[in-house]
């Protein structure tokens, strides 16, 4: 089957208007495209420009009567306040999942992590998998801040005190728990997990993303090791969790927002001579950042950067 798109670009006011009426006529819904601008450093996106609504119309025997019964209700709707001329491109179906999934590969990080797609099969079975959905919540692999993070993350398991086992007389890696601040889809909590951490603690104050951890720690068959909730610095500063403090903090969040906690008590989380793994820093930023945990006694151990993203290891 192929597809006839339409589409118009208006203002906000008639972007609804528009996309009622593309909706009687297209089976498979209205989308809608608008520009992004940031505000500030600390602004996720916001919305601006005209907006542009594609639908979707069957090419089929019926498709022409279609058309004009389309056209007919855009001109009366014009008639209210005018309206550009529509555009039409003929579009080729085909499997959008699968197209989609193209598009990602597994992602090699450090010594002995692989980001891995939640449906393919592992093509280094000596690596260490994470496997994430990338259509879930940020934190997918794919972006430099995820990468770096992961990067310390390995170094700082890899560099860990060890202790002796009585019973066996030889060496080993002591327990250590973790938290995540801003887990956003797990893959933080996750790798912990998977790189010999006994009990994470994931929170985010959008609650979706803690359910979104979840999904994925099912995925890659983390259990209750993992513990997910909303909130932030606070809430587990204030006891609302199992424990308020780890060997090891990892947050990959924006810049300004690591400032701020700082003064909300980020440091705390840290327990003496643990490390906090800080990422989502652009370079001229870094050292805002050291400056600020370096009042709250932290000591800078490693750097790491991607082009213009850095990933930093404090020490408390």
């Amino acid at each position: 089957m192929n597809w006839l798109e339409v589409s118009l670009t208006v203002n906000g006011e008639l972007a609804e208007s528009v996309a009622d009426v593309f909706a009687r006529f297209a089976p498979n819904g209205v989308m809608t495209e608008q520009g992004v601008r940031f505000n500030d450093e600390e602004d996720e996106g916001t919305a601006t420009g005209p907006i542009t609504v594609r639908a979707y119309l069957e090419v089929d025997d019926q498709l022409e009567e279609t058309r004009q019964k389309l056209e007919e209700s855009l001109f009366y709707l014009g008639m209210i306040q005018p309206l550009p001329t529509p555009s039409y491109k003929q579009i080729a179906d085909q499997n959008w999942m699968e197209a989609w999934k193209l598009h990602y590969k597994p992602i090699l990080i450090g010594q002995r992590l692989l980001i891995l797609p939640a449906w393919l099969e592992s093509p280094e079975p000596k690596r260490i998998p994470i496997k994430i959905d990338p259509g879930m919540a940020f934190g997918t692999g794919t972006h430099p801040t995820t990468q770096l993070c992961l990067e310390l993350m390995e170094k700082y398991f890899d560099d860990r005190p060890q202790t002796i086992d009585h019973q066996s007389s030889s060496m080993v890696n002591r327990p250590l728990s973790a938290i995540d601040v801003g887990c956003g889809s797990g893959i933080l909590s996750i790798a912990a997990l998977k790189l010999g951490a006994t009990k994470v603690l994931g929170v985010d104050i959008d609650i979706e993303s803690a359910k979104n951890s979840r999904e994925n720690a099912d995925t890659n068959g983390v259990g209750d090791e993992l513990i997910l909730g909303q909130g932030s610095v606070t809430e587990v500063l204030s006891g609302k969790f199992p424990f308020k403090s780890a060997p090891l903090v990892v947050a990959n969040i924006l810049a300004p927002i690591i400032i701020r906690l700082f003064d909300a008590g980020l440091a705390e989380l840290v327990e003496p001579n643990g490390g906090i793994i800080l990422s989502g820093i652009l370079a001229h930023q870094a050292e805002n950042v050291i400056e600020a945990g370096q009042a709250k006694g932290l000591k800078r151990s490693d750097q790491r950067q991607i082009g213009d993203w850095v990933a930093l290891s404090l020490l408390r």
